[in-house]
Protein backbone atom coordinates (compact mmCIF):
# COMPACT_ATOMS: atom_id res chain seq x y z
CA UNK A 1 0.00 0.00 0.00
CA UNK A 2 1.03 3.42 -1.00
CA UNK A 3 0.07 6.22 1.41
CA UNK A 4 0.12 10.25 0.84
CA UNK A 5 0.54 13.07 2.52
CA UNK A 6 1.01 15.18 -0.94
CA UNK A 7 -1.81 16.71 -2.25
CA UNK A 8 -1.04 16.23 -5.52
CA UNK A 9 -0.07 12.88 -5.89
CA UNK A 10 -2.83 10.05 -5.81
CA UNK A 11 -1.96 6.90 -3.86
CA UNK A 12 -4.17 3.81 -2.25
CA UNK A 13 -4.81 5.72 0.69
CA UNK A 14 -4.68 9.93 0.72
CA UNK A 15 -4.29 11.99 4.14
CA UNK A 16 -4.31 15.64 4.19
CA UNK A 17 -2.06 17.04 7.25
CA UNK A 18 -2.03 20.39 6.72
CA UNK A 19 -2.44 22.40 9.77
CA UNK A 20 -2.15 20.05 12.07
CA UNK A 21 0.31 17.58 13.90
CA UNK A 22 0.06 13.95 13.14
CA UNK A 23 -1.99 11.29 14.98
CA UNK A 24 -2.44 7.95 16.47
CA UNK A 25 -4.66 7.61 12.73
CA UNK A 26 -1.88 8.77 10.58
CA UNK A 27 0.75 6.42 12.56
CA UNK A 28 -1.47 3.61 11.59
CA UNK A 29 -1.80 4.35 8.04
CA UNK A 30 2.54 4.75 8.03
CA UNK A 31 2.60 1.61 9.84
CA UNK A 32 0.92 -0.11 7.13
CA UNK A 33 2.43 1.07 4.08
CA UNK A 34 4.96 0.00 1.89
CA UNK A 35 6.25 3.97 1.09
CA UNK A 36 4.83 7.06 2.47
CA UNK A 37 5.18 9.76 -0.33
CA UNK A 38 5.70 12.87 1.94
CA UNK A 39 4.73 17.17 0.67
CA UNK A 40 7.90 19.17 0.06
CA UNK A 41 6.88 21.43 3.11
CA UNK A 42 5.87 18.74 5.25
CA UNK A 43 7.28 19.07 9.37
CA UNK A 44 9.30 17.54 10.95
CA UNK A 45 7.43 15.43 13.24
CA UNK A 46 5.28 14.03 10.16
CA UNK A 47 8.77 14.03 8.41
CA UNK A 48 10.39 11.63 11.52
CA UNK A 49 7.10 9.40 12.43
CA UNK A 50 7.00 8.71 8.45
CA UNK A 51 10.81 7.53 8.87
CA UNK A 52 10.94 5.71 11.93
CA UNK A 53 8.17 3.89 10.66
CA UNK A 54 8.23 2.72 7.40
CA UNK A 55 11.08 2.47 5.27
CA UNK A 56 10.58 3.82 2.57
CA UNK A 57 9.91 7.70 2.20
CA UNK A 58 9.59 10.09 -0.51
CA UNK A 59 11.38 12.93 -0.30
CA UNK A 60 14.35 12.18 1.72
CA UNK A 61 14.64 15.23 4.10
CA UNK A 62 17.25 13.38 6.54
CA UNK A 63 19.87 16.01 6.23
CA UNK A 64 17.42 18.86 6.25
CA UNK A 65 16.15 18.71 9.81
CA UNK A 66 19.57 16.89 10.94
CA UNK A 67 21.19 20.18 9.51
CA UNK A 68 18.88 23.04 9.66
CA UNK A 69 19.05 26.64 8.62
CA UNK A 70 21.67 28.02 6.91
CA UNK A 71 24.34 27.05 9.11
CA UNK A 72 23.06 23.54 10.19
CA UNK A 73 24.10 23.33 5.92
CA UNK A 74 28.00 24.36 6.67
CA UNK A 75 27.98 21.59 8.82
CA UNK A 76 26.76 19.51 6.31
CA UNK A 77 29.00 20.58 3.96
CA UNK A 78 32.24 19.99 6.05
CA UNK A 79 31.23 17.17 7.06
CA UNK A 80 30.32 15.64 3.06
CA UNK A 81 33.65 17.41 2.73
CA UNK A 82 33.10 19.14 -0.38
CA UNK A 83 34.15 23.01 -1.22
CA UNK A 84 32.31 25.71 -0.28
CA UNK A 85 33.04 29.43 0.60
CA UNK A 86 34.85 29.75 4.01
CA UNK A 87 32.42 30.30 6.77
CA UNK A 88 32.27 31.08 10.67
CA UNK A 89 29.48 30.23 12.22
CA UNK A 90 27.84 32.16 15.74
CA UNK A 91 24.88 30.85 18.03
CA UNK A 92 24.63 35.13 18.92
CA UNK A 93 26.35 38.19 18.76
CA UNK A 94 28.25 37.70 22.24
CA UNK A 95 30.01 35.15 20.59
CA UNK A 96 31.32 36.68 17.49
CA UNK A 97 32.67 39.71 19.55
CA UNK A 98 34.42 37.27 21.66
CA UNK A 99 35.96 36.23 18.58
CA UNK A 100 36.27 39.32 16.94
CA UNK A 101 40.20 39.01 16.34
CA UNK A 102 39.77 35.43 14.26
CA UNK A 103 37.77 37.31 11.77
CA UNK A 104 39.67 39.78 11.35
CA UNK A 105 42.62 37.44 10.35
CA UNK A 106 40.98 35.37 8.33
CA UNK A 107 38.56 37.75 6.09
CA UNK A 108 38.87 41.48 4.22
CA UNK A 109 36.20 43.26 3.22
CA UNK A 110 33.96 42.95 1.41
CA UNK A 111 32.12 39.58 3.35
CA UNK A 112 29.15 38.09 2.90
CA UNK A 113 26.82 38.02 6.19
CA UNK A 114 23.90 35.44 6.39
CA UNK A 115 21.44 34.80 9.16
CA UNK A 116 19.99 30.95 9.58
CA UNK A 117 16.82 31.44 8.00
CA UNK A 118 15.73 32.30 5.33
CA UNK A 119 16.24 30.85 1.70
CA UNK A 120 16.22 31.90 -2.30
CA UNK A 121 18.50 34.98 -1.35
CA UNK A 122 16.53 36.01 2.12
CA UNK A 123 18.21 36.94 4.86
CA UNK A 124 21.63 37.10 3.04
CA UNK A 125 24.01 40.98 2.86
CA UNK A 126 27.18 41.76 1.23
CA UNK A 127 29.05 43.73 3.57
CA UNK A 128 31.84 46.45 2.28
CA UNK A 129 32.70 47.82 5.49
CA UNK A 130 33.09 47.97 9.55
CA UNK A 131 29.82 50.47 9.27
CA UNK A 132 27.89 47.39 7.05
CA UNK A 133 29.39 45.13 10.01
CA UNK A 134 27.89 47.13 12.84
CA UNK A 135 24.40 47.61 10.85
CA UNK A 136 24.51 43.47 10.22
CA UNK A 137 24.88 43.07 14.15
CA UNK A 138 22.55 45.37 15.33
CA UNK A 139 19.91 43.67 13.57
CA UNK A 140 21.11 40.09 14.83
CA UNK A 141 20.57 41.70 18.43
CA UNK A 142 17.06 43.08 17.03
CA UNK A 143 16.52 39.66 15.93
CA UNK A 144 17.72 37.75 19.17
CA UNK A 145 15.41 40.22 21.35
CA UNK A 146 12.54 38.11 19.48
CA UNK A 147 13.96 34.82 20.01
CA UNK A 148 15.97 34.26 16.61
CA UNK A 149 18.96 33.38 17.17
CA UNK A 150 22.12 32.46 14.95
CA UNK A 151 24.24 33.64 11.43
CA UNK A 152 27.20 33.37 9.63
CA UNK A 153 30.49 35.35 8.27
CA UNK A 154 31.07 33.95 5.38
CA UNK A 155 34.23 35.07 2.53
CA UNK A 156 33.13 36.65 -0.57
CA UNK A 157 33.58 34.85 -3.61
CA UNK A 158 33.92 36.94 -6.89
CA UNK A 159 31.16 35.29 -9.33
CA UNK A 160 30.36 37.81 -12.66
CA UNK A 161 27.42 38.45 -10.60
CA UNK A 162 25.78 34.61 -11.44
CA UNK A 163 25.29 31.75 -9.33
CA UNK A 164 24.04 28.13 -10.76
CA UNK A 165 21.02 26.45 -9.70
CA UNK A 166 21.04 22.74 -9.84
CA UNK A 167 17.52 21.13 -8.91
CA UNK A 168 17.52 17.15 -8.29
CA UNK A 169 13.88 15.95 -8.52
CA UNK A 170 14.20 11.90 -7.51
CA UNK A 171 16.93 10.98 -9.87
CA UNK A 172 16.66 13.99 -12.29
CA UNK A 173 18.68 16.89 -12.44
CA UNK A 174 17.95 20.30 -14.28
CA UNK A 175 20.83 23.18 -14.20
CA UNK A 176 20.50 27.07 -15.12
CA UNK A 177 22.22 30.09 -14.48
CA UNK A 178 20.60 33.16 -12.69
CA UNK A 179 22.39 36.55 -13.77
CA UNK A 180 22.00 39.61 -11.98
CA UNK A 181 22.43 42.66 -14.58
CA UNK A 182 22.15 45.44 -11.91
CA UNK A 183 25.41 46.05 -10.49
CA UNK A 184 24.18 47.25 -6.98
CA UNK A 185 22.24 44.27 -6.60
CA UNK A 186 24.27 41.62 -4.51
CA UNK A 187 21.62 38.75 -4.54
CA UNK A 188 21.38 36.57 -7.92
CA UNK A 189 17.91 35.08 -7.52
CA UNK A 190 15.20 35.58 -9.61
CA UNK A 191 13.22 38.07 -7.03
CA UNK A 192 15.89 40.44 -6.92
CA UNK A 193 15.71 40.68 -10.41
CA UNK A 194 18.34 38.20 -12.24
CA UNK A 195 17.38 36.31 -15.40
CA UNK A 196 17.74 32.97 -16.38
CA UNK A 197 20.53 31.13 -19.01
CA UNK A 198 20.68 27.81 -19.49
CA UNK A 199 23.13 27.58 -22.36
CA UNK A 200 26.16 29.45 -20.85
CA UNK A 201 29.51 27.37 -20.28
CA UNK A 202 28.06 24.07 -20.24
CA UNK A 203 30.86 22.64 -19.13
CA UNK A 204 30.73 24.44 -15.70
CA UNK A 205 27.33 22.95 -15.57
CA UNK A 206 28.44 19.58 -16.10
CA UNK A 207 31.26 20.18 -13.15
CA UNK A 208 28.35 21.32 -10.80
CA UNK A 209 25.46 18.76 -11.78
CA UNK A 210 28.01 15.93 -11.09
CA UNK A 211 29.26 17.54 -7.90
CA UNK A 212 25.48 18.04 -7.00
CA UNK A 213 24.79 14.05 -7.68
CA UNK A 214 27.86 12.95 -5.37
CA UNK A 215 26.42 14.72 -2.92
CA UNK A 216 23.09 13.36 -2.63
CA UNK A 217 24.03 10.18 -3.52
CA UNK A 218 26.18 10.85 0.22
CA UNK A 219 23.29 11.98 2.17
CA UNK A 220 20.10 10.82 0.47
CA UNK A 221 18.65 14.38 -0.41
CA UNK A 222 16.34 13.65 -3.73
CA UNK A 223 14.56 17.27 -3.37
CA UNK A 224 16.35 20.25 -3.42
CA UNK A 225 17.77 23.29 -5.13
CA UNK A 226 21.56 23.76 -4.89
CA UNK A 227 23.14 26.70 -5.49
CA UNK A 228 26.50 26.86 -6.73
CA UNK A 229 29.27 29.54 -7.60
CA UNK A 230 32.16 29.50 -9.67
CA UNK A 231 35.13 32.13 -8.73
CA UNK A 232 36.05 34.15 -11.52
CA UNK A 233 39.55 35.06 -10.06
CA UNK A 234 40.76 31.39 -10.35
CA UNK A 235 41.89 29.36 -13.47
CA UNK A 236 40.21 26.07 -12.80
CA UNK A 237 37.03 26.25 -12.06
CA UNK A 238 35.45 24.31 -8.72
CA UNK A 239 31.61 24.44 -8.34
CA UNK A 240 31.47 26.02 -4.55
CA UNK A 241 28.60 24.62 -2.36
CA UNK A 242 26.96 27.41 -1.48
CA UNK A 243 23.06 26.43 -0.07
CA UNK A 244 20.86 23.85 -0.48
CA UNK A 245 16.99 24.99 -0.76
CA UNK A 246 14.51 22.60 -0.13
CA UNK A 247 11.96 25.48 -1.19
CA UNK A 248 12.96 26.51 -4.45
CA UNK A 249 11.15 28.86 -7.24
CA UNK A 250 9.91 26.72 -10.29
CA UNK A 251 10.37 29.27 -13.17
CA UNK A 252 13.65 27.94 -14.21
CA UNK A 253 12.05 24.41 -14.40
CA UNK A 254 9.51 25.83 -16.53
CA UNK A 255 6.70 26.71 -13.82
CA UNK A 256 4.35 24.90 -11.41
CA UNK A 257 2.85 22.80 -13.80
CA UNK A 258 5.85 21.29 -15.49
CA UNK A 259 7.37 20.91 -12.23
CA UNK A 260 4.79 18.85 -10.87
CA UNK A 261 4.54 16.67 -13.68
CA UNK A 262 8.04 16.21 -13.48
CA UNK A 263 7.93 15.36 -9.83
CA UNK A 264 4.96 13.08 -10.39
CA UNK A 265 7.07 11.20 -13.09
CA UNK A 266 10.03 10.33 -10.75
CA UNK A 267 7.95 9.58 -7.61
CA UNK A 268 6.15 6.68 -9.59
CA UNK A 269 9.69 5.93 -10.97
CA UNK A 270 11.13 5.56 -7.10
CA UNK A 271 8.04 3.57 -6.54
CA UNK A 272 8.92 1.37 -9.58
CA UNK A 273 12.84 1.13 -8.02
CA UNK A 274 10.98 -0.54 -4.67
CA UNK A 275 10.06 -3.59 -6.74
CA UNK A 276 7.30 -3.72 -4.19
CA UNK A 277 5.16 -6.87 -5.33
CA UNK A 278 8.33 -8.58 -5.77
CA UNK A 279 7.72 -12.31 -3.44
CA UNK A 280 3.84 -11.23 -2.81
Amino acid sequence: MIVSFHPCFGADKYIICAGRKPDDNDLAAIKAADAVILSQGCDEALYKMASKNCSNVFPDYEAKFKYPGKTGQIHLFRKAKVPHPESIIYFNVDSFKKDFDTILEKFSFPIVFKFDWGGEGDNVFLLNSAIDLEDALNRAEIFESTGHTGFLIQEYIPSQSRSLRVVVIGQKFISYWRIQNNAEEFCTSLASGAVLDFDADPDLQEAAVKSAKHFCKKTGINLAGFDFLFSSEVNIKEPLFLEINYFFGRKGLGGSEKYYKILESEIQKWIESLNLNEGK
